[in-house]
């Protein structure tokens, strides 16, 4: 009669722990989903939340890298502008605009690679038709584009992509 009782309690034990574990589980579930927007976690169950959150925090990510290039790039700006002040003028501004307009033609390219799957970031200058050139490249060098994140602070953007070498 004991041995029923002790698995009845061991039984009963468990249920409350498990139950315990989901409330808590849902409680950490909410606060997660409080702290991102509704549009990364429509649906309520686990998987989506997670995953929501996972992908939040990568653009979150990418939105901080973006901003501390665009900082340093105005820094760097900032320190020509000075720089350019200290050579003496000649009455002919076309040699610094022309310098600044080289600098801003620039991009920054960050590429890593594994395998045959590549995450490459572009930092550059907004321009007309750039996303449209920059995709039909990239499938002309038999990278297939499988994601896509753009992100745009003033005249910059940033683009991240995530390729797939197809030959």
């Amino acid at each position: 009669m004991k041995n029923k009782e002790e698995m009845e309690n061991q039984r009963m034990t468990h249920i409350a722990v498990e139950r315990n574990r989901r409330r808590q589980m849902n409680d950490y579930l909410a606060v997660l989903r409080s702290l991102m927007p509704p549009s990364y976690a429509q649906r309520g169950d686990q998987a989506s939340i997670v995953g929501g959150a996972i992908n939040f925090v990568k653009e979150l990510e990418q939105l901080q890298q973006f901003l501390e290039a665009h900082k340093l790039t105005d820094q760097q700006n900032h320190q020509q502008q000075v720089q350019y002040s200290m050579i003496p003028t000649t009455n002919s501004p076309t040699a610094v605009d022309t310098a600044v307009e080289k600098r801003s033609n620039v991009a920054d390219i960050e590429v890593s690679m594994v395998e045959s799957h590549a995450n490459i970031k572009i930092l550059s200058r907004r321009r007309p038709k750039q996303l449209l050139k920059m995709v039909a490249g990239f499938q002309s060098i038999c990278l297939a584009v499988l994601h896509l994140n753009i992100t745009t602070v003033d005249r910059s953007v940033l683009y991240s992509f995530s390729v797939k070498v197809c030959c």
